[in-house]
C-alpha cells in the first residue's frame, strides 16, 4: 500500500471559473501576463533594494523558520501579487544584500544590469545547452565567449571549454580530464610492457584501452595518482579528489611563502619525492586568487615543473580570472597561458549573477576524456563537426544559457568597463590594507594582493587566546546587528577577520565605518558590557547572531 498521502482538498476547487493550470505558462497567448507579472517582481525587488539601509537584518534561522514552515504549499494564493506579498517577510525583507557597501564578507558581488536583462531572457526562452537542436544560437554565443576568454588567457587557437555552474564544478571537470588522461597513459604503458604495443586499441570516454594484453580496471590504477596544490588552495581540489576515487589524501598540500603563494622549490621537492615512491603526478593545481588572501601562485614556475614531471597543469582562477579585463593589474596573471586547463568564475570578478563559470582547456582534443555518446541525445553515428553539441564538452547535461548574461554585459559595458570596476575594488582593498597596517590595534595577516584583506583586532595587551575569542565574537555581533557583514577565517591556527571587497561603489569611508563598528563591539566585549549576560556574551555567540 502506498504511503503517499493525498491532500484533503483538491487545488482545482480553488481555481476561478474558466481558469486552467496551463494559463500560468508562457506561451504565444500569455505574453501580456508575462510582462505585467514580471514587472510586479521587478518592482518588489527594486523597493527592497532601495529601502535596504544595511546589508542584513540580523535575522536568525530559528526566528524565520516558523513562518516559512507555516506556509501551506498545497493551498495556492492564486495571484502573483499575493505570492509576492507573502514573499516579502519570508525572503526579501531578510535577504543579504550584496550591493550594500557594508557587505564585505564573501566573494559575492553587485551584479551588472545588462546581465539581469540576460537572466530574464534566458529563463523565459529556457534553452538547454546540451545539444544544438535545443539551443541554436545560444551554443554559438557560448562558444564565442569561451573563445574570447581563451584568447585573453593566451591559451591558443586550439583551446575550447564549456560553461559550468561554478568553480567547484569547473575544477572537478578539469581534474576528471587530468585523471582520465593519466589513466589512459598508464594503460598504454602497461600494454607496451606486455608486448602489445602494436595491437589495435580503442580509447573509450574514460581513457580505457582494449587490446591484446593486460588492461587494468580503473580502481586498480587510481591508487598511484597524486595531485599537488598549495596549502591554501580551494577545498574543492580535495573534494574533487574524493569524488574521483583518489581520496583526499591523494592531494599533496605544498608549503607557501609569507604572501601565501606556493613555493616552487617546495613543489619540486614534493614532486620528486612522490615520483621516488612510484606515484604518478596526475595534476598540479596552481591558484590564481586564493579565497582568503587573493594570492596568485608563480604560474610560470608551475608550468615549468608540470612539463618536467609530465603533469597536467590546472589553474584555478575562479577568483582572479577577472584580471583578464583589468586595466591596471592584468600582468599578475602572467604565465596562465601555459596551463592545460583554467577555471574562471564570471559570477565573482566579472559582476555576473550566480551562476556563471567556465572551464577551459588549451587543447580541445583533451575533452575526449569526458566524451560520452548517448543514442537518445548525441548518438555517435550522427556526430557531425558542423553541428556543435556542448554536452560533448561537459560533465553536465541540462545547463542554463548563463553565457547570455556575460554576452550582454560585454556588449553594453565592455571588457574595459568590467576591468575598471574590478580595479576599483582592488584599489580599495590596497587602501584598506595600508589603513590597517598603520593602526597599532590591528594586525594584517598577509600583503593585500587582490580584493581581500585578512586581519584581526588585537591591541598589544591581548594574548592570543583572548584575541581569538574576541575576534570570533566581533564577527558574530556584527552579523547579529546587520549593520555590517564580514567574513572570518583561521590563519596559522588563529582567528582572523576578513574583508572581501567586490563592490565598486564602496569607498574608504565605508570601510572606516565598519572598522569603527569593530572597535565599538570590541570595547563592549572588553569592558564586560557585551549584552544582557555579559559573562556569557564574552565567550559565546551573542543572542540573535546569524549563523
Amino acid at each position: 500500500m502506498s504511503t503517499l498521502q493525498k491532500p484533503e482538498h483538491d487545488s482545482a476547487d480553488h481555481r476561478q471559473a474558466g481558469e486552467h493550470p496551463a494559463d500560468a505558462l508562457l506561451t504565444g497567448t500569455s505574453t501580456g501576463q508575462y510582462l505585467s507579472e514580471n514587472l510586479l517582481g521587478m518592482s518588489a525587488v527594486s523597493r527592497s533594494i532601495a529601502s535596504a539601509n544595511r546589508p542584513f537584518t540580523g535575522m536568525h534561522p530559528r526566528n524565520l523558520a516558523p513562518a516559512i514552515d507555516a506556509v501551506d504549499l498545497d493551498q495556492p494564493l492564486g495571484t502573483t501579487g499575493a505570492a509576492l506579498e507573502e514573499l516579502q517577510p519570508l525572503y526579501l525583507r531578510d535577504a543579504v544584500y550584496f550591493h550594500h557597501p557594508a557587505y564585505a564578507a564573501h566573494l559575492n558581488c553587485p551584479v551588472a544590469i545588462p546581465a539581469l536583462v540576460g537572466e530574464t531572457i534566458l529563463s523565459a526562452v529556457n534553452s538547454s545547452m546540451d545539444t544544438w537542436d535545443q539551443s541554436a544560437g545560444a551554443t554559438l554565443i557560448e562558444r564565442r565567449l569561451l573563445r574570447w576568454t581563451a584568447d585573453r588567457l593566451g591559451l591558443g587557437s586550439a583551446a575550447s571549454g564549456v560553461f559550468t555552474s561554478g568553480g567547484t564544478t569547473s575544477n572537478l571537470q578539469a581534474l576528471l580530464i587530468a585523471r582520465n588522461r593519466a589513466v589512459a597513459a598508464l594503460r598504454r604503458d602497461a600494454l607496451l610492457r606486455d608486448g602489445a604495443g602494436q595491437a589495435s586499441a580503442r580509447q573509450d570516454s574514460a581513457g580505457a584501452s582494449t587490446a591484446q594484453g593486460r588492461s587494468e580496471r580503473l580502481p586498480e590504477l587510481l591508487g598511484r595518482l597524486r595531485i599537488f596544490a598549495s596549502e591554501v588552495s580551494h577545498f574543492s581540489i580535495r573534494k574533487s579528489a574524493a569524488l574521483l576515487g583518489l581520496g583526499e589524501d591523494a592531494v599533496h598540500l605544498v608549503e607557501c611563502d609569507a604572501d601565501r603563494r606556493l613555493k616552487p622549490d617546495a613543489l619540486r621537492n614534493a614532486l620528486a619525492e612522490s615520483r621516488g615512491r612510484g606515484e604518478v603526478p596526475m595534476a598540479i593545481v596552481a591558484t590564481a586568487g586564493t579565497t582568503d588572501f587573493g594570492s596568485i601562485d608563480p604560474l610560470l614556475e608551475c608550468a615549468t615543473l608540470s612539463s618536467e614531471f609530465g603533469s597536467w597543469l590546472h589553474v584555478d582562477a575562479a577568483y582572479g580570472g577577472g584580471l583578464l579585463t583589468s586595466l591596471k593589474y592584468r600582468s599578475r596573471l602572467s604565465g596562465i597561458g601555459a596551463a592545460d586547463s583554467v577555471t574562471v568564475d564570471y559570477h565573482k570578478t566579472f559582476f555576473q549573477p550566480v551562476s556563471s563559470s567556465a572551464v577551459l582547456v588549451r587543447d580541445a582534443a583533451e575533452l575526449r576524456h569526458i566524451l560520452h555518446y548517448s543514442d537518445y541525445l548525441n548518438p555517435e553515428d550522427a556526430a557531425d563537426p558542423q553541428i556543435p553539441n556542448q554536452v560533448d564538452h561537459s560533465i553536465q547535461t541540462t545547463r542554463r544559457f548563463d553565457a547570455l548574461k556575460l554576452w550582454l554585459t560585454l556588449r553594453v559595458t565592455g571588457a574595459d568597463g568590467i576591468g575598471a570596476m574590478l580595479d576599483s575594488a582592488i584599489d580599495l582593498a590596497r587602501e584598506t590594507g595600508r589603513l590597517l597596517e598603520a593602526d597599532p590595534d590591528f594586525e594584517v595577516a598577509a600583503r593585500v594582493q587582490l580584493s581581500t584583506v585578512v586581519f584581526r583586532f588585537r591591541p598589544r595587551h591581548l594574548d592570543e587566546d583572548t584575541s581569538d575569542t574576541l575576534n570570533r565574537w566581533i564577527r558574530s555581533a556584527l552579523a547579529a546587528s546587520g549593520n555590517a557583514v564580514i567574513a572570518a577565517t583561521t590563519v596559522d591556527g588563529r582567528a582572523y577577520l576578513k574583508f572581501t571587497l567586490l563592490n565598486p561603489t564602496a569607498t574608504l569611508a565605508d570601510i572606516e565605518r565598519i572598522l569603527e563598528l569593530i572597535r565599538s563591539y570590541a570595547a563592549q566585549w572588553l569592558s564586560g558590557q557585551a549584552g544582557p549576560n555579559a559573562a556569557g556574551a564574552r565567550t559565546e555567540t551573542p543572542a540573535g547572531a546569524a549563523a
